[in-house]
């Protein structure tokens, strides 16, 4: 039936450096879930790829195998070898502990930011793009569909999501330490993701002005401008418009850097050495790394605003306490329920198998009586079920108690041979 699995690195298990060479793009991830089932290695399987995370969730026979194809998959896209990152891995394949992950990666508990709700839209884009891949089957199916319901149920609940805790608020407060005040300072943002205009906006309500976007589609730089009630410059001006702000946000999906040290030093030069502050929202980075070798450059990305947050979480603790007592009682409701879904293919099997018999039986002796009323047959029929119910109930029960004792494989082999069941009634469906 396989073992429900989850695998991967995450923001405390891995530095950047790692997880953006593993952050694929859809096609990408398209044909790794393909291969991992079209070869037998997983019999359900999806792959969360975010810039703090990238997780296998899987139901395999074998999860080590298939923890070990699926990194070597996303590895060979960027030339990264499973050796290279082997250590960098963790691996839930004890039932208890992936549920428990998945529920708390989607509660957003286990988010580098508590509380931060992008994940959850996340994660749910990477369950819809297992589905249209025909990789889902009744497992992650249930697993991701209570995921989803916790972590709305923890929303509603709890204050963990209350206070305006992000990536792009931690870049403010950066940015506040370094000019003092932002009154007055101009900004450029590169790129039109929502984190960069999240802080660009952050930048707004503390008194930065102007704001300059440049994106390479032109459209929507105006559209993001005039959002902002800033000013379009053309994407291939930006490096020049580096010397006429104060700070630069770069937040694209360019796959190499896109800000060169030799553009920045210009700028400095330009500037007579004024402070200029980057904040790199982007995986893979958009600001090249020697960019904070040069005096009067401040470049920060999104492992750096892991500092600033850590400060800015202590009022979500308490709830956040509240919302793991919550996700604990909804795993141990949920295992119970899983391990159900076991033995879910032999009752059916059995009921099927009854009432096929029942059916055959009542048939026959109905067809000895063409004179018996409506009332008869109805009797007969209720009586026939009545009987089918009652033999079903105590193997139902066992098959049951078993599962959630962890020991049903005995019970569903003894039954199905009994009743005559075949064997692939036992197997999950994928």
């Amino acid at each position: 039936m396989g073992t429900l699995f989850v695998a991967g690195m995450n923001h405390r298990s891995a530095p950047i450096e790692v997880r953006e060479q593993l952050a694929l793009e859809e096609d990408k991830l398209r044909g790794i879930l393909a291969d991992l089932t079209d070869r037998g290695l997983c019999a359900e399987v999806m792959i969360l790829s975010t810039c703090n995370r990238v997780e296998v969730y899987g139901v395999a026979d074998v999860p080590g195998e298939a923890r070990a194809a699926a990194f070597r998959g996303l590895g060979a896209a960027r030339g990264v070898s499973l050796q290279q990152i082997e250590t960098l891995l963790y691996s839930k394949t004890e039932e208890e502990a992936a549920v428990l992950h998945a529920f708390r990666v989607a509660a957003s508990l286990d988010s580098m930011i508590v509380g931060e709700p992008q994940i959850l839209g996340q994660v749910k884009d990477a369950f819809a793009l297992a589905q249209s891949c025909r990789t889902v089957g009744p497992t992650l199916h249930a697993l991701m569909t209570q995921a989803f319901s916790v972590a709305k149920r923890i929303r509603t609940d709890t204050e963990v999501g209350r206070h305006a805790v992000s990536a792009s608020y931690a870049a403010v407060e950066l940015a506040r330490k370094i000019f003092g005040s932002l009154e007055s300072k101009a900004v450029l943002l590169v790129g039109a993701g929502e984190m960069g205009e999240l802080a660009a906006r952050h930048l707004q309500e503390h008194g930065a002005m102007p704001v300059y976007v440049a994106n390479r589609t032109w459209s929507r730089a105006q559209d993001l401008a005039h959002t902002l009630s800033g000013t379009a410059v053309p994407y291939e001006r930006f490096a020049a418009t580096m010397a006429e702000v104060d700070v630069v946000i770069t937040s694209t999906a360019a796959p190499e850097p896109i800000v060169r040290a030799q553009d920045v030093e210009r700028a400095l030069h330009s500037r007579r050495h004024r402070p200029l502050f980057f904040i790199d929202l982007a995986v893979p980075r958009n600001v090249e790394p020697a960019v904070n070798d040069l005096e009067g450059a401040f470049c920060y990305d999104v492992d750096d605003l892991r500092l600033v947050v850590e400060a800015n979480l202590r009022e979500r603790q308490k709830e956040a306490q509240r919302a793991e007592t919550v996700v604990e009682r909804e795993v141990t409701k949920f295992v119970v329920r899983l391990r159900d879904l076991e033995v879910v293919p032999t009752i059916v099997s059995l009921r099927d198998k009854l009432e096929a018999i029942r059916r055959g039986e009542l048939d026959k002796a109905l067809s000895r009586l063409p004179a018996a009323s409506d009332e008869t047959r109805k009797v007969m029929e209720a009586l026939s079920q009545a009987i089918v119910n009652k033999v079903l109930h105590a193997p139902i029960v066992k098959l049951k108690n078993s599962s959630r004792e962890g020991h049903h494989a005995r019970f569903t082999e003894l039954i199905s041979e009994l009743f005559g069941l075949r064997r692939s009634s036992q197997e999950r469906e994928p």
